[in-house]
């Protein structure tokens, strides 16, 4: 993944959202485009104001999340999903085991988005290889 785009129709309250649950302000921000590099190999977190999606050959927002469910690796599962939660995204699928050192949940955010949340073994594998 090097980066993925968000859509919202409350562009605004989208980044504010996004800014208060990452801890840091997009180091990009236009009035249609916003943009947070998070992780430890700084991927590229987008938000894209809904009203320019057909412009950039995508499609309007829906009324019911669809599409992939990107999943990002946390250290903390519950302590995730329980501050998703504080600022207001809803449990989307309620976390779960998907096998041996792997396990997840999806949350909605406030803007319809689908977020994953997941311990992921194989990740914190390839981290401790790099940076050993």
């Amino acid at each position: 993944m090097s980066t993925v785009a968000l859509l919202a129709e409350d562009f605004e309250g989208a980044k504010r959202w996004y800014t208060e649950l990452l801890g840091i302000a997009p180091y990009f921000d236009q009035p249609w485009y916003a943009e947070f590099r998070v992780g430890d190999h700084q991927h590229e977190l987008g938000i894209l104001d809904a009203r320019f999606a057909g412009q950039l050959g995508g499609v309007p927002a829906t009324d019911r999340p669809g599409g992939v469910v990107l999943y990002w690796h946390v250290d903390d599962l519950d302590a995730a999903i329980a501050r998703t939660l504080e600022l207001g995204a809803t449990v989307f699928q309620p976390a779960r085991r998907f096998g041996e050192g792997f396990t997840g949940a999806c949350v909605l955010d406030p803007f319809g988005n689908l977020l994953g949340l997941m311990h992921n073994a194989h990740y914190l594998e390839v981290l401790a290889g790099r940076t050993s």
